[in-house]
């Protein structure tokens, strides 16, 4: 979501607080079950951690003396939370079919929760991970036990913190392989590598989001990208901070992008070197050719990557910056960047080669970004299909998704479009109100007066041109915590319509619990006549995460068939452990 869109919303627009079904699916039935505890913590170079690997699956973290402490990057100073001392967090590798137990346990004076992004969580919504949704956080000296199954998902995924900003450090991937004897439809590569995206501010990130909410402006910027949380070159006082990856020639190599930015789409290269597409969001594509892909926060992508046949008298740079159509606020305009080092090359040799670096397009270019998801297509082969719902859908949600504007608060100085004016993220007008009690327990304990209603619209209230001058000066945002109901297998197709309200601009979306398949895109307003006739029904791309274009709109499709609770789950005494 572009940074004019944080204040008085969730950093994405959280579909899943929205969309709720009432139906319990059959029992799962476990594979194999891995152990993790995680411990979260306050981390600088000099504290002390134990990390002991136990075999048959369990892994066990052990922090012995955990203290506030320092960390530097460019050339500047300051603690942060992370995960077992790691930063990115720790690679969690399982399989598909595993069951999934993490227990993690709060050190720090911030409420944590975290989420398992991309996970569809069946049956098992309190492991889910968003603050006030699906659980209330770990408080301080408080424990909570995560415990999922992975089912029918192998790829690339990640985890994060999912309350406040705190995400900004606490991020690590989580890697899903598929079954054992179970091949990739594609060559196996030679070695797979993660490479997580990020951001890095000098300043503490919860005072930039508290800063923003108070006063209803843009959050300010990051002071860098990251790759493997390092800056990288591009930066001053940043050589030391370089990500490398060292590769032999004549390989593929099979690189694992992860975009757990807060709030930016990002371009991504590697110079002389093309890659090439075969999985989006942890599911396979017909592979493509590219020289450089575009990914939004939220989004993973396995890419291979090729190396030269011999080896070249040449180092090369990866190289990701944002593509940014946002016309209010700003964003991080910089460039991070990692070196692909071919293995013969010492250090002293390396500095002696010249350094190729990619080209990429330009920060709003809006048809690079077009033509790139036009290229994305499911296998859609027997062993792994498109379940597109096809047909008529049952339910059909129409959703404008823009930004608008909340009054200030008496006595206070505002920083939205007017001094007296606020700005808020808004889909049919309704801004998002995190509530005081998580909304998956209030359903559980039929306890949903005074939490959220079930009255979200459908449609808009009042129909215009969305992408050209809004009809009047009202921006006015309603603010509430608003639901819509889903049976149990209903077919459901959403459109969301870029407004130009307050300005047209990208904004991507992430969808809880579910997969969702990207039946069609365009720019301008959606046609309901003639757009729906060339939807893909065939073999459109399945993802979690989208981006709603600038001044345009998507439509998906998915099957409500992951259900949240009734009476007939199992009697429990509520989800904090």
């Amino acid at each position: 979501m572009a940074s004019s869109l944080l204040p008085l919303s969730l950093s994405f627009l959280i579909m899943v607080s929205y969309l709720m079904t009432i139906a319990v699916p059959s029992a799962i039935v476990a594979e194999q079950i891995r152990h993790f505890e995680f411990n979260v913590l306050v981390y600088s170079a000099l504290g002390c951690l134990i990390c002991a690997l136990v075999m048959h699956y369990i892994y066990v973290c052990v922090p012995l003396q955990v203290q506030m402490a320092k960390v530097t990057r460019l050339c500047s100073t300051k603690s942060i939370v992370t995960v077992n001392k790691q930063f990115p967090g720790p690679e969690l590798i399982v399989r598909e079919g595993d069951r999934v137990v993490v227990k993690v346990t709060n050190h720090v004076t911030y409420n944590i929760t975290l989420h398992w992004h991309g996970i569809r969580q069946l049956r098992s919504g309190w492991a889910d991970g968003p603050a006030y949704v699906t659980q209330c956080p770990i408080q301080t000296g408080r424990s909570y036990v995560y415990d999922f199954t992975i089912i029918g998902q192998r790829g690339t995924f990640f985890w994060h913190a999912h309350i406040s900003w705190l995400r900004a450090t606490l991020y690590g991937p989580l890697i899903i392989l598929p079954k054992i004897g179970v091949p990739y439809p594609f060559p196996e590569p030679y070695k797979e590598v993660p490479i997580i995206l990020g951001e890095w501010w000098k300043a503490d990130t919860e005072a930039v989001i508290s800063q923003a909410l108070q006063s209803g402006g843009g959050p300010n910027v990051s002071d860098a990208y990251t790759i493997n949380g390092l800056p990288g070159p591009l930066y001053n006082c940043s050589d030391q901070d370089t990500f490398k990856l060292k590769v032999k020639a004549g390989k593929t190599y099979m690189l694992r992008l992860i975009n757990a930015a807060l709030n930016d789409e990002l371009f991504f290269s590697v110079a002389d070197h093309k890659i090439t597409v075969v999985d989006v969001d942890g599911v396979y594509v017909k592979p493509f050719d590219a020289d450089v892909i575009i990914i939004t926060p939220g989004q993973t992508s396995n890419l291979l990557l090729r190396t030269k046949p011999s080896y070249p008298n040449a180092a090369f740079l990866m190289e990701a910056r944002p593509y940014s159509t946002a016309r209010r606020g700003t964003y991080d305009n910089t460039t991070v960047a990692g070196e692909l080092e071919y293995e013969y090359q010492t250090a002293a040799s390396h500095k002696a080669l010249p350094l190729r670096a990619p080209t990429l397009p330009a920060f709003k270019d809006t048809s690079f970004a077009a033509k790139f998801a036009r290229k994305l297509r499911s296998l859609a082969t027997p062993l792994f299909p498109a379940r597109v719902p096809r047909g008529d859908a049952v339910r059909r949600f129409f959703f404008t998704v823009g930004l608008g504007t909340l009054p200030c608060p008496a006595n206070a100085t505002c920083q939205g479009p007017t001094n007296d004016t606020m700005f808020a993220a808004a889909i049919n007008n309704i801004s998002f109100v995190t509530p005081a009690t998580a909304l998956l327990q209030a359903h559980y304990f039929k306890r949903s007066r005074g939490v959220y209603t079930q009255d979200f619209p459908e449609l808009p209230a009042a129909p215009f041109d969305y992408t050209e001058a809004p009809p009047n000066d009202n921006t006015a945002v309603k603010i509430g915590t608003r639901l819509a109901v889903l049976p149990f297998n209903t077919s459901v197709e959403v459109v969301m319509q870029d407004t130009n309200i307050l300005g047209a601009e990208s904004h991507p979306l992430h969808l809880h619990g579910f997969n969702f398949f990207v039946v069609g895109q365009g720019s301008g307003n959606f046609d309901q006549d003639n757009h729906p006739v060339v939807f893909n029904l065939v073999d459109p791309v399945e993802r979690n995460t989208v981006g709603v274009p600038a001044g345009g709109w998507v439509a998906i499709r998915f099957l409500a068939d992951n259900p949240g609770t009734n009476s007939k789950l199992p009697k429990i005494k509520g989800p904090i452990r």
